[in-house]
Order: structure tokens, then sequence, then C-alpha cells
């Protein structure tokens, strides 16, 4: 028996499929909690990769979305704030500066760092529909572009990622062209180029207290630069280590609160640093790749190709694996709190207590 196709629509059919693929196909690419005075955290602000920048209210979500681990059902909720920032994916968000007088920064896949007032980014009443054309940055900085041997100028390459010195009064960016940027405030201008990777940078951190900054290249190599001289002071070469399988690029770094102990992964390989020592005290490998990590403390998380948060001692023993509803995570942050929020493919994010508990996930909005 045949179906009644007289009043059957093939274009918004079409649309339907398509739109639902993008949905699912969303990648939540950085997450990063909102200030705050309030001790709880209130807003996690997510870069996807459809370049927008959003921010979710997490007492909204708790309060609506029901408590526990969640995945294929994960509901997709309503930003209470919304940017379309990039032509491309964001890649990274970051915070300049404190509470209301903060500046919202994202780069990714055009070559632009942009930067908004975060208040006015957050009080601004706007409907999502308008893809944030209703506030400007307050700057927007262009990765330069070089010239061939012939004149021609090759393509503005992307920002991979971002680290800020808000008492130097700088952006650093990690750079398609195998350089890392120091961008100054103020002026809008570059001040430093960083040069001796070989490939392009994945990550960077800034060692404020030293002034330095850590990049982590395509290369395999990490690099410790002199932010004064813009010269590099020390070389981390995971290639020369045969015990290490898999892929040898370096895909994120971090730095504890005392910024003395480094954590980095190339693929499937964690190494931790004690700095002031200039001494390796972990190298470990694990099944699947590692995609972000950050310092709680003295322990250690990552996400990466596996439905897993993991929490590691200093000496590389897990602690605790924790599902998450991302297949494969790309972000994982933490709040003062000890809130935990991870994002990844699905557009899916985890919002996870200090106790290992799951207090919502959420889809977020596809626009």
């Amino acid at each position: 028996m045949c179906g009644d196709a007289t009043n059957w629509d093939e274009n918004a059919y079409r649309e339907s499929i398509l739109k639902e693929r993008e949905i699912q196909t969303l990648t939540v690419f950085r997450t990063a909690w909102a200030p705050s005075p309030n001790p709880s955290p209130d807003a996690v602000v997510v870069a996807s990769s459809d370049g927008s920048i959003a921010s979710y209210s997490i007492s909204s979500c708790i309060s609506k979305l029901p408590l526990g681990f969640s995945n294929a059902k994960a509901q997709q909720v309503e930003p209470t704030a919304f940017l379309q920032g990039h032509d491309g994916p964001a890649y990274d968000v970051k915070f300049y500066g404190e509470a209301d007088d903060a500046l919202l920064l994202s780069c990714g896949d055009d070559g632009r760092i942009l930067g908004w007032r975060w208040r006015e980014f957050t009080q601004l009443e706007a409907p999502v529909s308008l893809k944030g054309i209703h506030i400007r940055p307050v700057f927007d900085l262009m990765n330069p572009q070089h010239k061939g041997p012939w004149g021609a100028l090759s393509p503005i390459p992307e920002n991979n990622a971002i680290a800020v010195d808000t008492q130097g009064g700088c952006i650093f960016s990690a750079v398609g062209d195998s350089c890392a940027y120091c961008w100054d405030v103020e002026t809008s201008k570059i001040k430093t180029v960083f040069k001796g990777h070989l490939d392009y940078l994945h990550c960077i951190v800034a060692r404020n207290s030293t002034n330095q900054i850590i990049t982590g290249s395509e290369d395999g190599t990490v690099r410790i630069w002199d932010c004064k001289s813009g010269k590099c002071i020390r070389v981390i070469d995971s290639e020369k280590d045969k015990k290490f399988k898999g892929s040898s690029f370096v895909s994120c770094v971090a730095l504890d609160a005392s910024e003395s102990w480094l954590a980095f992964s190339n693929g499937q390989n964690l190494s931790v640093w004690n700095l002031p020592a200039s001494e390796c005290v972990t190298r470990a490998s694990f099944r699947a790749s590692i995609q972000d990590v950050i310092f709680d403390d003295n322990q250690i998380l990552t996400v990466g190709a596996q439905p897993l948060l993991n929490r590691f001692d200093i000496n590389g023993a897990i602690l605790s694996q924790i599902p998450c509803a991302p297949q494969s995570s790309f972000s994982v942050s933490i709040h003062s709190s000890g809130v935990i929020a991870v994002g990844g493919y699905g557009g899916l994010v985890d919002v996870i207590s200090q106790f290992g508990s799951h207090y919502c996930t959420f889809r977020c909005k596809c626009v």
C-alpha cells in the first residue's frame, strides 16, 4: 500500500535531512567558564565548528534537563548569548581581564582573533536569528600573509589556539604558518613573532611568571620561548623518545597553577615535566589519542578520542575514568569550584561535578 505523496515537499525534506546532519556533526572545540562573582559556575562559553561563540546558563540547563549521564538523547538547548564570530570553525575562546570588565576573545580558521566586551555580549537583548550581527567586536586582529617568490600572497593562516597575559597587555596565538605571534592589546599590532617550529602550531600557553610562552607543533616538538627577545630557549622533542607510539605531533599543552609543571600530549602519549628541574617525570602511553589536558591542583585531567574523562596523578597513574557524552572530546575546562565541562563531537557538552557525578548533558544550538 503506497502513501499519499500529493503534498510531498522535496525541498523541505532535503533541508530537514541536511539540518539534522549539521546538528549531529557540530563539534565543540573549546569550552571556557565565564567570569562571575559567584562561587558556583554561572555560564559556560563554547566555540564550535560552525564558527559560533555561544554562552549557556548552567543553572538553566540543570533545572530543565534530566540529571545524570546522557548521550544520544541529549537535548538541544538555547544559548543565553550568541555570536556568529568566524567564517569557518572557531577553535578557541579565552577571557582577558576579570568580572564584567573582561573581554571575550575567540580565534578560528579564518585567521582572526576577535574581542568583545563580555558585559555587552551578555546584556544585549537580541534573537539568535540575528547571528551576532547586533554586536561589533572591540578589536579584530588578522594574521599577516606572506609573500611568495613572485610576489603572490599566501592564504591567511588559521589561528588554532590563543593565550593571554593581562599584566603585559598581550594576546599570544598559535598559528598555521608555523609561527606564534604576540599581539599588543592596546595598539592591535604584532609585537613579537616567534619563529622556529617546522610545521603549524596546535597549542600555546602563557607562562606569565617568567615572561615565557610554551608552544606545541605538528613537528613533534614543544618549545619554550622568551617573550622579551622572541627567542626559543628550550626544545622538547617527543620524536626522539622511541618508547612513544603513534602520532608525534603535539596536540595540547598545559601548565599547573604554580607554572612549575608542564603536561603535553602527542597522539596517545602523555608527558609531564618539572620545569625548574628541566626533568621529565612521567612518560605514559594510552589506548586513544589525547586531545586536551589541564591540571587540577596536583592532578591531571585529559580527554580525547574515547568517551572518557581521565584523571591521573603526577606520575601518570590513572585515578579515575568517568564516561562522557561526546564520543570524541576536544576540550576539558575546570571551574574554580571544581565543576568540569567537557565538549566535543555532536555539539555535546557534559557538565560534571567535582565528585564525578553528571550534572547535565546538553547539545549546543546549531544556527
